[in-house]
């Protein structure tokens, strides 16, 4: 099957190309830093594919589309020896779905002010905390009140986009956000809310904050919280009862402030690591649960619920070490296992377990049980080496601590598995996982064929995909997406 493309050039002007396993456009000098060398080097162009190749069966009750958000720097890095991997230009790509076909691939720089001024375009409109107007949100991308989001942590405003992934402008929740977002609120299905926990240095350098937004895009609750140290703050958990912070042993450091590391944040011995349990109905922090917890890093909770003993459980990927001799990437001191606290309220004591000692990242489960006690949870395996950053698709049941696995073959690994439920899915495993697939040899190396889309069912996670979809060119290793139905 032929794939058309329209290849969208910095000077607006578009071009119609037949592909069949071409190679992608010239890419960027290389450089010494492996985050935007190999599979997370940079894609250079903006594309928009119809007619994609698809092996396999995508199920017809699928229509929206698959998401999916990561830096993506536009021009040349001025210095690679200090780059970080979470900073640069946010680049969002899509795959639209309907009736068991793809519709379209559309890949799309989220519009700051440096993204307008090298496309020759006019800068983004709407406000932006702290002036921070430079790149485009990098890290997420989701639907929320009929729209759609790219959002990033530590100052950044969201950035509104159209169905086809075009930057409408920054949007500070209709003029209701005070200060900055996050890259991963959560959602809670009873009350349609989003919660965040919000950090931004150097503008709040004394404290976070608790933010409530609703079902109409506009905050409606503003909780400041006082914390030492200005720690990264990455996400949240929450529970029918409480808002849970990771207040955790990585910082602002000087050390990485002195390198010129464009994320200056590092491992700090001397910041006692905490968790705390705010109650949702809370309008200060004073009534916050404080609770001490072993020196640890955490980018990313599975789900936590409230048990029938009044207990929190959260599980969670857990790091050992961050960011202390690797200070431009998460994986260079230790990888993240998953694990279980169990927290006592009236106490304060935390109940440490491990899950299992693979290297678990980037966790999801199925929505339906968010809030709830879940059975499964579904990961990235993560490996030393940058070069082989993804490894195998995991499911595992943390009832039995049985792991089942997804494996793609030699030099090709899954990133962030997004759980889809199936419209009348009964058990919590009914759904479909869509997972973005890279080739070391394909997307890392000399032959730049796209990558693949692949559909796993959930239930079976160890079976062939239900489906692969052949992208036009490859998308660079990133961070997290979502899938957006059309009826939400």
């Amino acid at each position: 099957m032929l794939t058309v493309s329209i290849f969208v050039s910095h000077d607006g002007s578009m071009s119609d190309e037949t592909q069949r396993d071409e190679p992608a456009p010239p890419e960027r000098p290389s450089t010494n830093n492996p985050y935007l060398e190999g599979i997370c080097r940079p894609v250079t162009e903006e594309v928009t594919a119809l007619d994609l190749p698809v092996s396999g069966q995508i199920p017809a009750e699928l229509e929206g589309r698959w998401l999916r958000n990561g830096p993506n720097p536009i021009g040349q890095v001025e210095d690679p020896g200090r780059h970080h991997w979470f900073s640069g230009d946010g680049m969002v790509h899509g795959v639209r779905i309907r009736d068991g076909k793809v519709e379209w691939y559309r890949n799309r720089w989220v519009r700051a002010d440096n993204v307008a001024s090298a496309l020759g375009e006019q800068p983004p409109p709407g406000p932006s905390f702290g002036d921070r107007t430079q790149h485009g949100p990098n890290t997420n991308v989701g639907g929320f009140a009929g729209t759609t989001w790219a959002m990033v942590e530590g100052g950044g405003t969201p950035v509104e986009m159209t169905y086809e992934l075009d930057t409408i402008g920054r949007n500070d929740f209709n003029g209701s956000l005070p200060a900055a977002f996050s890259a991963h609120p959560k959602f809670d299905p009873a009350t349609g809310q989003l919660h965040a926990m919000t950090y931004c240095w150097p503008d709040l350098m004394d404290h976070i904050q608790y933010i409530v937004v609703e079902q109409d895009a506009t905050v409606s609750k503003v909780v400041d919280i006082p914390v030492p140290d200005m720690p990264m703050i990455h996400d949240i958990s929450i529970t029918d009862t409480y808002a849970v912070i990771f207040d955790h042993s990585v910082t602002i450091s000087g050390r990485a402030l002195e390198a010129g590391i464009n994320v200056p944040f590092g491992w700090n011995d001397d910041h006692p690591p905490r968790v705390g349990l705010l109650r949702r109905d809370a309008d200060t922090a004073h009534a916050i649960i404080w609770c001490d917890i072993n020196p640890c890093a955490l980018f990313h909770p599975l789900n936590a619920y409230d048990d029938a003993d009044g207990n929190v459980v959260i599980d969670f990927c857990r790091y050992d070490r961050m960011f202390d001799q690797d200070l431009l990437g998460p994986f260079g001191d230790s990888l993240p296992t998953l694990d279980r606290w169990t927290i006592n309220p009236t106490t304060g004591r935390v109940n440490e377990e491990r899950i299992d000692d693979r290297g678990h990242e980037f966790p999801r489960h199925n929505p339906r049980v968010g809030l709830r006690q879940h059975r499964y949870g579904y990961t990235s395996e993560v490996t030393p080496s940058i070069a082989g950053l993804h490894g195998a698709t995991f499911k595992t049941d943390v009832t039995t601590g049985v792991v089942t696995s997804h494996e793609y073959g030699p030099g090709r690994g899954g990133a962030e598995p997004v759980f889809v439920p199936k419209v009348d899915g009964q058990a919590e495993d009914d759904g479909w996982l869509f997972v973005l697939v890279h080739d070391l040899e394909r997307n890392g190396g000399r032959d730049r064929r796209g990558a693949e889309l692949c559909i796993l069912d959930a239930a079976d996670i160890a079976a062939a995909p239900v489906a692969t979809i052949q992208l036009p060119h490859r998308v660079p290793v990133g961070f997290h997406g979502n899938w957006v139905a059309d009826n939400t």
